[in-house]
């Protein structure tokens, strides 16, 4: 099972229990088919509970809930999610900074350019 999509469906289901399983494939990009996998996964896990809605009139409406097991599962991929992340801002900052540095051997003024494009898009470097 995919780890960032496992993530990421554990915490838009704890920020939204109602949530169908057609608008998280949706939110997160992901096929339904690949959503429903994942979800079942989780059922059998334990990581996952799921109800339905009682008094809705469609009793195809399902309430998510993560159970203490699944929020421990969710807080250990968010570490490993953010570690990765984390790994992969450094090494595309390295590759931008040796392109600059490139760019700046050959007498462009290409950071100047950077700068005025960023702040146009309203970019701003992460700082932790």
């Amino acid at each position: 099972m995919d780890s960032d999509i496992t993530y990421k469906i554990l915490r838009e289901i704890q920020e939204n229990p109602e949530i169908s399983q057609r608008e998280l494939a949706e939110k997160l990009g992901v096929s339904l088919g690949k959503t429903n996998y994942v979800l079942k996964a989780l059922l059998e896990k334990g990581l996952l509970k799921m109800r339905n809605f009682r008094n809705n009139k469609n009793k195809k409406v399902y309430l998510y809930i993560l159970t203490p097991e699944g929020m421990e599962q969710k807080s250990r991929l968010a570490v490993n999610f953010l570690k990765r992340k984390m790994e992969e801002y450094d090494r595309i900052k390295q590759e931008i900074e040796m392109a600059l540095a490139d760019a700046n051997r050959d007498h462009l003024d290409i950071e100047k350019d950077m700068a005025q494009e960023m702040a146009k898009e309203k970019i701003s470097p992460i700082s932790l």
